[in-house]
């Protein structure tokens, strides 16, 4: 006779049964996939005993696409078929690419629309999207061999600084890869998860994060289980790809090699340059040679004195952000308890050492920071996949930019502020600005500008049906809703009505190449100009309500509550208010507008005696007492 086997509520009748679920760090130049076995969090080899992927796809005609390093072995024989730093493409529009300033040795598609640029391959053009798709199928593949059996769900790791466009095309990508993206979680928060539990370290940690090609700081506070994102800040393209680069100018202007040079040979000259920055970290100088187009052979060698000097400015690029997400999460560097590096890049000693002398203390170098990542994202995943019931481990991530919506007078009045932590929900109230208005435009923004036009436009819709009110009765109920994923929408209702609009947030692509960055460095330098511009717009914004709701007063009521002299004052200082509105003096507006307040209280007075009577019309006092 069978037992009976009894499952507590919300638990599995299986409590044997491991659901299959992966990390997966999708990388500029390096991606992997790791998993917990027995309790631990690994990464996963190929047949050839390869942790690391090489995120390069090759596309030949009437072939599987290749990945990995079969397809890095075609980058300098095939360079237009083959596809490197897919990353730094996803979610941005062609004219992003184009502006950076970064050569790239592809065919772009030239379209009008705003969408991700297409690569010209001899199979058809293809989306950083779809490219992005074959290397998470590759690791996909790679996850569902070893572990036997297929993935319940994977945690897809991406960068801080990631806007929701590029957000959002990292899991379109899952999706076409055939992958249940069960969270994104933030690079610097997977890398937090495994060195807080390997280490059990509770206080405040820096998380200097430069991979390939993005770079992430991170402060973090582990607490009781609790890993709070306090505040992040990075460049979404900057990495060591940009070192190799400037090892690769350095050679080019070193050999005479001219800027023109072909797509193999800039292929070849970046492999060259990788390899001897490889060499450097271990070695004091770095032998160089390449093959000109004439047949001839250029010899050189780069010391590691020169190679300091070409990279010092890159390093300098990450200072800038790590001393902002101190000042945001309001510390110094004498209240961080320890660095931890991550990223392939914080290999090279110089980039360790320029760390070390800004923290004022030796950076941790003792886990792999190729690996770790993948393992924090791993461990994730099992907790989401229903593995660990018990875990009681919390990630709070924050959003990068402040968003909010525009208000008159092309206003941006914020909704949730950067560096909250998400998911996270705000609500906003607003009213209408006429008599009468049926339909309010919703206009989503991003950024810490004070003005629509200094910040980045998101996403536009309508909120229609509003019953028609005198300005100022109706109430409008404006919902913000960030989740997990850092995917944002947006919803609006009007109350009395119940009418209800909404739209979920996905620009067709993301910010440049260092916008986050400039974005936040004008907030700073523009700050006082910005309340300045946001004192003036209001008292215009203000004047212009003023004006419409005095005329619409005098229309209706003017002839018959004012005397001829009075009717002239309210209307001289009216004159004079429309005189300065359009000004640049705030408090020239501000006085108008008192002005106006002042000549206007006894006709104020007299329509609201006039309001009553005119209510009161027909009934007895006592009908009103009754009543109550």
């Amino acid at each position: 006779m069978a037992l009976l086997q009894i499952s507590e509520p919300g638990q599995s009748a299986a409590p044997h049964q491991h659901n299959l679920a992966a990390g997966i760090d999708l990388g500029t130049t390096n991606s992997l996939v790791a998993t917990v076995r027995s309790g631990l969090a690994e990464t996963l080899p190929d047949n050839e005993g390869h942790h690391l992927l090489p995120s390069i796809v090759h596309y030949a005609k009437d072939a599987a696409p290749q990945v990995g390093y079969a397809a890095k072995a075609q980058a300098n024989i095939d360079p237009l078929n083959t596809i490197a730093s897919v990353k730094r493409l996803m979610g941005r529009g062609l004219k992003d690419v184009k502006t950076t300033g970064t050569r790239l040795p592809y065919d772009f598609v030239e379209n009008e629309d705003q969408g991700m640029p297409m690569i010209r391959t001899v199979v058809g053009d293809r989306s950083p999207v779809q490219i992005s798709a074959d290397i998470l199928n590759t690791l996909k593949q790679r996850a569902e061999k070893t572990l036997g059996g297929e993935l319940t769900g994977v945690v897809i790791t991406v960068p801080a600084y990631f806007d929701e466009a590029q957000r959002q095309a990292t899991k379109d990508a899952a999706t076409l890869a055939g992958l249940n993206v069960l969270r994104l979680l933030n690079e610097p928060t997977a890398a937090a998860v495994a060195y807080g539990l390997d280490k059990s370290a509770e206080g405040v940690h820096a998380i200097y994060d430069l991979g390939g090609g993005t770079f992430d700081i991170s402060i973090l506070r582990l607490q009781r289980g609790v890993f709070e994102v306090m505040a992040t800040a990075g460049n979404s393209a900057l990495g060591g790809d940009d070192f190799d680069r400037a090892i690769a100018q350095w050679i080019m202007q070193q050999a005479g090699i001219a800027d023109d040079a072909e797509h193999s040979h800039i292929r070849e000259l970046l492999d060259i340059a990788r390899t001897a920055k490889e060499t450097l970290s271990t070695n004091e100088s770095a032998p160089l040679e390449i093959r000109l187009e004439e047949g001839s052979v250029w010899q050189g060698e780069l010391s590691n004195d020169q190679f300091n000097q070409l990279i010092d400015p890159l390093i300098q690029k990450t200072i800038a952000p790590c001393r902002r997400t101190l000042r945001d999460a309001g510390l110094s560097t004498d209240d961080i308890n320890e660095v931890v590096m991550v990223g392939g890049s914080t290999r090279m000693p110089r980039v360790r050492e320029k760390i070390g002398d800004f923290f004022k203390r030796t950076p941790h170098v003792d886990i792999d920071p190729d690996k770790v990542v993948a393992i924090g994202a791993a461990i994730q995943a099992d907790i989401l996949a229903g593995n660990k019931p018990d875990d009681d481990m919390l990630l709070l991530d924050v959003i990068p930019l402040s968003l909010g919506i525009e208000t008159m007078g092309g206003l941006v009045e914020k909704i949730i502020p950067r560096n909250t932590t998400i998911p996270v929900a705000r609500g906003q109230d607003f009213t209408t600005f006429k008599d009468g208005q049926t339909a309010m435009a919703i206009h989503v923004v991003q950024g810490e500008r004070e003005l629509v036009m200094d910040c980045r436009s998101l996403a536009r819709f309508e909120l229609r049906g509003i019953p028609p009110m005198v300005a100022g009765a109706g109430r409008i109920r404006v919902s913000y809703q960030v989740d997990a994923d850092g995917l944002l929408s947006v919803s609006a209702k009007e109350e009395t009505s119940g009418v209800h609009s909404q739209i979920t947030v996905k620009p067709s692509y993301g910010l440049q190449d260092n916008e986050i960055e400039r974005m936040l460095k004008e907030s700073l330098e523009y700050a006082e100009e910005d309340v300045a511009t946001r004192t003036l717009r209001e008292q215009q914004v203000e004047a212009d309500r003023v004006i419409n709701a005095l005329r619409a007063a005098l229309k209706a009521d003017g002839q018959v509550l004012l005397k001829q002299h009075e009717f002239l004052e309210i209307n001289t200082a009216l004159e004079d208010l429309l005189k300065v509105e359009q000004g640049n003096d705030a408090d020239a507006i501000k006085n108008a507008i008192e002005r106006i307040n002042d000549v206007t209280q006894e006709f104020a007075a007299r329509r609201m005696d006039a309001s009553i009577h005119q209510a009161m019309k027909g009934h007895r006092l006592n009908d009103f007492a009754e009543n109550e």
